[in-house]
């Protein structure tokens, strides 16, 4: 059994939030239900895992950590922060012969109205064993009204053992592996994407957008709408987009010569000196029903005014 670290009690409609440390990270619960759970270990690198909607139907792939879903592509573990070139090494995709994340502890377990907030530090070591720089993740969750839940991700990049350069690849970053049915292609698919500038579907990889959202029916059969936003603070915001058409939905600040398909391979290539550091910020919103552009672009604004730790 977990220690319960906080507790927040709201109105009915937004509900309680609770947080508990695991063996290997912290576990949140929203009305006595888990939300989404932290997980350090077990995996070449950190995620979240479930991610439930307002049904209580989880919107992320259950493959690799259970059964469900096409069994593709097992690095792609639900809710994620990865790269697949930092100075050279692989830490996006899974082996002996790539990059891993090791995930050092949580702390600063915070509480507030209808929201818990949570520190995770992470150290990336080579497949030689070499450490190659270290991050700091602050994650918020928050209950909001009519079952919509918000989980805000700011992670610190510290370039602590030299220089580090995040290389041009389509291969990352802050990523979402959705669930069938809201897929675009693929057993089950139902799914749709839509970006901020009015791309659909399949047009959305590969571009420029503040926001994307996913959306169709969830497990239950209910409709909700999964939208990943980029601050305005990020690198090479508005971000492009490494969103599939088979649920993987990824935002990629360093993959421009892929995405925009130029000759030059280091176009996108981001240079942090030692002793530097780089914070990027992501919220993810879920909320039923299907995407509105017009609410979603007061979400935007109002993410890219508050102050995001």
């Amino acid at each position: 059994m977990g220690v319960v670290l906080a507790l927040a009690e709201t109105s009915a409609s937004a509900g309680e939030v609770t947080a508990e440390l695991t063996d290997g990270g912290i576990r949140v619960k929203i009305d006595g239900k888990v939300f989404t759970e932290y997980v350090g270990r077990g995996a070449q690198r950190p995620y979240l895992y479930p991610l439930v909607g307002p049904s209580g139907a989880n919107l992320t792939r259950p493959y690799p950590m259970e059964k469900g879903g096409a069994e593709d592509h097992p690095h792609h573990r639900s809710f994620w922060f990865a790269h697949g070139a930092v100075n050279g090494v692989d830490f996006w995709a899974d082996g002996e012969e790539h990059g891993k994340q090791v995930h050092l502890g949580v702390s600063g377990v915070e509480m507030g109205e209808g929201k818990v907030s949570f520190l995770a530090n992470t150290v990336w070591i080579s497949a030689k064993g070499e450490k190659m720089l270290e991050d700091s993740r602050r994650v918020e969750v928050v209950a909001l009204e009519v079952g919509s839940r918000q989980v805000d991700f700011a992670i610190t990049l510290k370039a602590s053992q030299g220089e580090v350069v995040f290389g041009d690849t389509k291969e990352g970053t802050f990523a979402l592996r959705m669930s069938p049915s809201l897929s675009i292609e693929g057993e089950g698919a139902q799914g749709h994407l839509v970006s901020s500038k009015g791309k659909k579907d399949g047009a959305v990889w590969g571009k420029k957008a503040e926001w994307v959202s996913a959306f169709g029916p969830d497990a239950k059969g209910e409709k909700v709408a999964v939208t990943i936003f980029d601050h305005p603070s990020n690198l090479s915001h508005p971000t492009w987009w490494h969103a599939r058409a088979y649920g993987l939905f990824a935002a990629n600040p360093f993959g421009k010569h892929d995405f925009e398909k130029l000759e030059d391979k280091t176009a996108g290539n981001y240079t942090l000196k030692a002793g530097e550091s780089v914070t990027l910020k992501y919220r993810v919103l879920i909320e039923a029903g299907e995407p509105d552009q017009a609410k979603l672009k007061a979400v935007f604004e109002a993410f890219s005014g508050g102050e995001v730790k």
